[in-house]
């Protein structure tokens, strides 16, 4: 079988398409993109496969590129022939699911793509910390919407889906674990039990080493 080839770095937004790769058994080779923030080399590089340099980028068995970590979910769910991660067009969950992937890629993910290095944005750099601040705030009201939703004990409720690979990974980045812990428990706790599934449990050490 013909390998998927990821291109990410250890902690960033590729965890979560490294998790939907090793939940479904497919072969695929992790490729370091390096730090894009500090290294024009490695933009460069990317570049060439992603226009915007960001992770993840998959490139498929066929040489086809993908990127949106979305757009990837429901790809793979679609190539595997499953509705384990991402519920079927009947399936009664089906738009909730659709409606929160779309929501925290849309809203809450940039901020990320906004915040972590501002100076991107703002060139003014007595302006840089305070629109960082308003980044990072703005990204706690929106998580604050999506525990007003969240079931349990998966954000769908009673049945898992690629939502928790998702809080696995992004509860372990700003605002941190201490502040989901105590104001948004359910999305820390459905991404503390998908981070716990033994398919998972190497993509998480990989991506989060213990200290």
């Amino acid at each position: 079988m013909q390998h998927h080839v990821l291109y990410g770095n250890p902690g960033w937004g590729s965890a979560i398409v490294e998790a939907q790769l090793a939940w479904y058994g497919l072969p695929f080779r992790f490729e370091p993109s390096g730090d894009l923030f500090a290294s024009e080399e490695a933009r460069s590089k990317l570049r060439a496969l992603n226009p915007v340099s960001q992770v993840p980028t998959l490139v498929l068995p066929d040489g086809q590129v993908m990127t949106e970590s979305a757009a990837i979910t429901l790809h793979l769910a679609d190539l595997c022939g499953r509705d384990d991660l991402v519920p079927g067009p009947q399936s009664p969950q089906r738009a909730a699911f659709l409606r929160w992937l779309i929501f925290i890629v849309a809203n809450i993910y940039p901020t990320f793509t906004y915040a972590d290095d501002p100076s991107r944005f703002v060139k003014l750099e007595a302006a840089q910390s305070g629109f960082q601040g308003e980044c990072n705030a703005y990204a706690q009201r929106l998580w604050l919407a999506v525990e007003a939703t969240a079931g349990a004990p998966w954000f769908l409720g009673d049945r898992m889906s690629a939502l928790d690979f998702y809080l696995a990974v992004m509860t372990r980045w700003r605002p941190r674990r201490a502040w989901f812990a105590e104001h948004a428990p359910r999305l820390l706790a459905a991404g503390e039990r998908a981070a716990a599934l033994p398919a998972l449990l190497p993509v998480m050490a990989h991506n989060f080493p213990p200290a």
